[in-house]
């Protein structure tokens, strides 16, 4: 199984947390198009053959694309394999046309930029949309017949509280979403919220608080139904990630578009510089990443250790297969690791400390 991502790098402002690429601007909207269609054309045998099962438009925000641009896209894209196909979008861009041009280009997933359901919150991190703005956008996604929603949360905003931040987990689930995603905000440097953190507008939020909203959120969830089924994602069954899937068990890939990645049957990964003048010049321009032994294994166990399904470790060769569970030994013993056979996990509750977990285990 293949996948595609498309990197859409248009937005109409940035978000006060946000660090991916994008640009305040769609003037170039057809020009992106244009040479996106040809990189695809160029570089599709990357994925050495296999179908492709999994197209998603991320961004940046590519609900902003009009609906010809979206059908342009998924007409050289889409093929008979196709199972899933997501677009990212915001509420403010929701409409009842819109929507129907998405599922008529063959859109069968949306997954769309909540964050919060409580207005200051959205206001602190300059989100344009409203929470009635975002339960309206659910609604109308549904109407049209699309009915795979990924709505997306973060926790730790800035005066938010755990029972603020339950209480959006609560709506999400109430208007019907099949899958939900939920981050912890990162001040990323250069970005406008990790400046107000430096001159003291806002503080981040306290280990016991995330603690407490991340508890109480998999609590929530998984009452409602939804299986926990990697760090910061939930679903109900079915309902799972299939293009995020691929990316965790290192199915090879397409990355188009500026700043995306990719993963070809090779095994070599490949990325576009951040910048839409250069890439439409040269949309087939990548740069290779050179990944040694170490680093690959190092990728499967840190892919691995955020899923439910855990680490098999057949898939470590020796000597560090070894040297792995010589490391995770302590951590068995003190129950931040359990073993299922061949398979080692970090358990739910372990989750938010998963990271000083596999630092121990990693090789390089």
């Amino acid at each position: 199984m293949a996948g595609i991502y498309v990197h859409v790098p248009f937005c109409h402002a940035k978000c006060a947390y946000c660090d991916f690429y994008s640009i305040a601007r769609t003037g170039q909207a057809e020009a992106y198009v244009r040479a996106l269609l040809d990189e695809h054309r160029q570089r599709l045998d990357e994925n050495g053959g296999l179908p492709v099962k999994t197209l998603y438009l991320g961004g940046g925000t590519p609900s902003l694309l009009d609906a010809q641009h979206v059908e342009s896209i998924a007409r050289r894209m889409l093929t008979a394999d196709t199972a899933e196909f997501t677009i990212e979008v915001n509420p403010e861009d929701v409409s009842p046309d819109k929507v129907r041009s998405w599922k008529d280009a063959g859109v069968n997933r949306v997954s769309m930029g909540v964050q919060s359901l409580v207005d200051d919150e959205l206001k602190a991190i300059r989100r344009r949309h409203s929470a009635r703005q975002a339960l309206e956008a659910v609604e109308t996604i549904q109407a049209a017949g699309i009915d795979n929603i990924s709505l997306d949360l973060i926790y730790g905003l800035p005066g938010q509280t755990s029972e603020s931040f339950i209480s959006s987990a609560e709506g999400c689930v109430a208007a019907g979403a099949r899958h939900l995603s939920a981050y912890l905000l990162s001040y990323e440097p250069g970005t406008l919220l990790s400046r107000r953190l430096a001159q003291g507008l806002v503080s981040e939020a306290s280990d016991e608080l995330v603690e407490d909203m991340y508890g109480r959120l998999c609590s929530l969830l998984a009452a409602a139904g939804y299986h926990h089924y990697e760090i910061s994602n939930f679903a109900l069954p079915g309902f799972e990630s299939r293009h995020n899937s691929s990316y965790w068990d290192l199915t090879p890939y397409l990355g188009l578009g500026p700043s995306a990645h990719s993963l070809g049957a090779d095994g070599v990964r490949r990325y576009h510089q951040a910048d839409l003048r250069a890439y439409l010049t040269d949309p087939v321009q990548t740069v290779e990443e050179s990944e040694s032994e170490e680093e690959k294994i190092d990728d499967i166990i840190i892919i691995s250790l955020r899923r439910a399904s855990g680490l098999d470790t057949d898939r470590i060769p020796e000597p560090y297969r070894s040297r792995l569970l010589e490391s995770a030994a302590p951590h068995l013993a003190q129950g931040t690791l359990v073993a299922e056979g061949k398979i080692i996990k970090i358990p739910e509750r372990h989750w938010l400390r998963a990271d000083a977990v596999m630092r121990d285990l990693l090789v390089c």
